[in-house]
């Protein structure tokens, strides 16, 4: 099979997941919105562009080789909202802002980040795909929009290093060399013996251990919707 695979690594990232009320977590790896998002910031497809959006999310298929999964921390930020009304309706955060200070309240929101994580990302395309591996990894190579890791104030601080590979099975290609984020990686960023790999579809050289049903497949960008999807999982002990 051919694989796009790049790499992923910076001092922070968040990875979000269904969030309720104040509280922000983030996943251990990127998800399959995420990685959607990146893609489509490389090409130059806005939030606002559901067609293209759709078309994206309908061409590719995502595989993740989690080298580390980071240390997570926490931090809070004060946000202003407005005050209780049953009968109003927000669109937008503009709107939320539209009263004078005596009608917004204060709240406190905690938000999760993985800091120094390093993953490796395996893409496949469908035969329906309106992109091939080639524009992917040129989209990469020179994106249209800023690439970040989940959140704008989390950038990269490695090469993606994206690279087109011929392999028998998801394994095989996440496995290929790549450049190292740091001459002793290993030490510093403290790398376990045992790699955990998440997929859709079928990886033909991994066993699957367990499948997990995140609820991170596009509906649409412009409304922030998502549903669920299914994504199998292994951990691997690694060879040196």
């Amino acid at each position: 099979m051919e694989i796009l695979v790049f790499q992923l690594y910076g001092p922070m990232a968040s990875w979000g997941t269904p969030a309720v009320g104040e509280y922000r977590p983030s996943s251990d790896h990127p998800g399959r919105s995420a990685l959607l998002g990146l893609l489509a910031a490389g090409l130059g497809l806005r939030r606002d562009d559901a067609a293209n959006q759709q078309a994206l999310a309908g061409s590719v298929q995502f595989a993740v080789k989690q080298l580390s999964p980071g240390q997570v921390i926490r931090d809070f930020h004060t946000v202003q909202v407005p005050k209780r009304d049953r009968k109003a309706r927000y669109a937008t955060r503009k709107e939320e802002m539209a009263f004078s200070s005596d009608r917004l309240n204060t709240i406190i929101s905690r938000r999760e980040y993985r800091c120094d994580g390093l993953w490796r990302v395996g893409v496949t395309i469908t035969d329906n795909s309106d992109w091939t591996l080639q524009d992917l990894e040129a989209a990469l190579r020179q994106p249209k929009f800023l690439l970040y890791l989940g959140r704008k104030s989390c950038p990269l601080a490695a090469p993606l290093c994206p690279m087109i590979v011929q392999a028998e099975g998801l394994q095989q290609a996440l496995s290929v060399d790549m450049p190292p984020v740091h001459d002793q990686q290993k030490r510093w960023l403290g790398l376990p013996d045992s790699v955990d790999y998440y997929w859709e579809g079928d990886a033909v050289d991994l066993q699957v251990q367990d499948t997990r049903y995140p609820d991170d497949d596009l509906v649409s960008r412009e409304r922030w919707q998502f549903k669920g999807r299914r994504e199998h999982h292994a951990r691997v002990k690694e060879v040196e």
